[in-house]
């Protein structure tokens, strides 16, 4: 799976209010038999999104066509449990390209990065005004600033943090072996010398 460069995203986004999302949650068990990256999307927020008959689950926020974008925003504790990377590849095949909530934890989160998903953290009170603004006009964007580290709403804006090595594979588009082939003159020039 291709990691896009990421520099700004302005996207409309899709609420999910939701504390303690585990990544069974985000991706059940039953679907981790591929061994391809491709195809998870379909099955992202599965047994919330579809009946044990298969029919869609009208009230579920994936289930309604006023909400769409790049961005999911997600309650307290996103990405807890399981250690899959399953998880972050369902969200970035779903085609989500951030996801934003007030903790991650730090296995999800590693993966989503690993994965060309961007985790953003922000205050829980910026978390709330971002499940209110869309509460009142679904077509609310947000903007995402990897640069300056910064997330935009209606003129608010809050840093957030990000580990170096990767800001710079994300901007840049790398994964951990395009990074090293980008350095492969240096590595070759520390080896001549």
């Amino acid at each position: 799976m291709p990691i896009d460069k990421f520099t700004v995203l302005e996207s409309s986004y899709v609420p999910l209010p939701v504390e303690n999302v585990d990544t069974d949650q985000i991706i059940p068990a039953r679907f981790l038999k591929a061994t391809s990256r491709e195809g998870f999307g379909e099955n992202l927020f599965r047994d919330w999104r579809f009946a044990p008959d298969g029919s869609p689950v009208e009230d579920f926020v994936l289930n309604k066509p006023n909400y769409s974008g790049k961005i999911l925003v997600a309650g307290k504790n996103f990405g807890s449990g399981s250690s899959r990377e399953h998880a972050a590849w369902a969200v970035h095949d779903y085609g989500f390209k951030v996801v934003v909530s007030s903790f991650f934890a730090d296995i999800f989160k590693n993966n989503a990065l690993n994965n060309g998903v961007l985790p953003v953290i922000v205050s829980a009170e910026f978390l709330d005004k971002i499940f209110q603004a869309v509460e009142k006009d679904n077509n609310q964007k947000i903007v995402i600033d990897l640069q300056e580290q910064s997330i935009s709403l209606n003129g608010e804006k809050e840093e957030f943090e990000i580990n170096p090595y990767k800001k710079n594979c994300l901007l840049n588009g790398f994964d951990d072996i395009d990074y090293l082939l980008d350095k492969k003159e240096n590595i070759v020039q520390f080896e001549k010398n």
